[in-house]
């Protein structure tokens, strides 16, 4: 099976991170599937941001959850990457499908739900993928390993992915224990014993966040089943020629 790029959080190098800017480079760059971050507005709106808090990526302060999303809307969500993208939005998780629904792209959403128990965030998405039709082609990850479970729960056959940064003394087999159907962790886990027990185990292996050659050509010499990066471009022509 061929290795899969994610573009991570979108072309995030290029453009300002779970922009439409971002995601539409990535795939002018021909990655062959986009990570993003979801959370919920106060609303109850899925909103694609990667931090709990605005500061870092808009010209907002305070919390996502505090905000409705026609306030989030009106904040400035590029300018801080590069002048060039200064009016970038926010966008909700159902705009982006939208976009995406009639590209050729894998999906993998990632649930923001480790420091903030966002209350029917599961629930929401999963409605959202199945009125868009793109279950097929959607992973579920989340650190949380509730959240996992509950996924699971209300799809038995949802590509359903366990995040972890962190080692495990036996992460393969507790990954399954909760539901996950594939794993996906920091490029500084992977190694010959994770590899083996997910083939043994049938669970896909994706490895983020993978910017380097060097890693990048790990990952496709072990034939991980996807690498999260924030350079597709670099991705995509270092596994033509691994071809």
């Amino acid at each position: 099976m061929e290795t899969k790029i994610f573009a991570h959080r979108g072309a995030s190098k290029y453009a300002p991170e779970n922009t439409m800017p971002a995601f539409e480079l990535a795939y002018e760059m021909e990655a062959d599937g986009i990570e993003t971050d979801v959370q919920l507005t106060k609303d109850g709106v899925p909103i694609l941001i990667h931090d709990e808090t605005l500061e870092r990526t808009t010209n907002g302060v305070g919390f996502v959850k505090d905000y409705e999303f026609h306030e989030l809307q009106k904040l400035d969500a590029g300018a801080y990457f590069s002048s060039r993208y200064t009016g970038t939005r926010l966008i909700s998780l159902e705009e982006f499908l939208e976009w995406v629904t009639d590209k050729p792209l894998y999906l993998n959403l990632e649930l923001k739900n480790n420091k903030i128990n966002y209350k029917g965030l599961e629930e929401k998405v999963l409605q959202l993928i199945r009125a868009y039709k793109v279950e097929h082609r959607t992973i579920i990850s989340s650190f949380n390993s509730e959240s996992v479970k509950k996924m699971r729960e209300l799809d038995a056959n949802l590509d359903v992915a366990y995040l972890r940064s962190k080692k495990h003394e036996a992460l393969t087999s507790y990954a399954k224990s909760l539901g996950a159907s594939s794993l996906h962790i920091k490029h500084t886990l992977l190694n010959q014993q994770v590899l083996y027990s997910s083939e043994v185990m049938n669970m896909p292996i994706r490895v983020y966040t993978v910017n380097r050659s060097a890693n990048i050509l790990q990952c496709l010499r072990k034939k991980c089943a996807g690498i999260i990066t924030d350079v597709p471009d670099r991705a995509v022509k270092l596994r033509h020629r691994f071809e």
